[in-house]
């Protein structure tokens, strides 16, 4: 096993590099998500950041200009207060789930290129990352980090405890907005490379296997970056070992890790 893990890294050196990036960020972003009870949202934007994808390839621009633009237009969308408004949230995220979804296929459906190619095309592969996509995410996903780790206590009071935010007189939407735009800009950049399956997990599996463990926001973030760094090295190790798809293999080895972080973390917390 650990001849294959050396391989991987010798092999597939980007692919590990871009992995583990998406998945410290993404853990981090994820928490939040799950703590505020939208994951859904994330479902939607990878969603919104395949179509821009989808776009990009018919208007002959950067994909990854084009996922990003319709992430932070489906982003700006979903930070509206829809308490006050007759519809809920959920229906329109449904609605830009479903929407963006049947669009992406149909942009691509008279491109002329085989379903293999779209499928990589709209939802990534991880095995496939390259200097240019391990570039990119390291000039936005870093910042990222940097930006919410600073920001945390805002966050977490923002989003948690509003009333102590407005004695503290703290910009509520502005950070709301904000983190909002994060995630955008973090799934729009990720997808592309990681593929809207693999960002999703990173988002959603990961943290909660934080939670699961522990009970201190710091150890749980370090707990769910950890196991995203962990899932991505092994399930491409699986991946290469066994010629199997990389992605899902990822995937596959976080849903284990979660399974088994359920069953011991009663006795075994941090």
């Amino acid at each position: 096993m650990i001849d294959a893990i050396l391989n991987v890294f010798e092999n597939f050196p980007y692919s590990v590099a871009c992995g583990c990036i998406v998945a410290i960020s993404c853990s981090i972003i994820g928490l939040f998500v799950l703590l505020k009870r939208v994951a859904f949202i994330s479902v939607a934007m990878t969603e919104c950041s395949a179509c821009g994808i989808a776009l990009a390839s018919l208007l002959g621009i950067s994909y990854i200009t084009g996922s990003i633009i319709l992430c932070l237009a489906s982003a700006s969308l979903l930070a509206i207060d829809w308490e006050k408004q007759r519809i809920p949230r959920d229906a329109v995220l449904g609605t830009v789930f479903v929407g963006a979804s049947a669009l992406s296929i149909l942009i691509v459906a008279n491109s002329g290129i085989g379903m293999l190619e779209v499928k990589s095309l709209l939802y990534g592969d991880l095995l496939l990352a390259a200097n240019e996509d391990f570039n990119i995410l390291l000039m936005t996903h870093i910042p990222i980090i940097l930006l919410l780790l600073i920001n945390i206590k805002k966050i977490i009071y923002v989003f948690f405890d509003r009333d102590f935010s407005t004695i503290m007189k703290l910009p509520i939407k502005t950070v709301e907005a904000g983190f909002f735009i994060i995630l955008a800009l973090a799934i729009s950049t990720a997808s592309k490379v990681c593929g809207a399956l693999l960002v999703f997990s990173y988002l959603i599996i990961s943290p909660s296997i934080g939670l699961l463990m522990s009970k201190k926001i710091f150890p749980v973030l370090g707990i769910s970056a950890i196991s995203g760094i962990m899932a991505t090295i092994f399930g491409l190790t699986i991946s290469y070992r066994y010629d199997f798809p990389g992605n899902q293999c990822i995937v596959v080895f976080s849903c284990i890790m979660l399974l088994f972080a359920f069953l011991i973390h009663k006795k075994v917390q941090i």
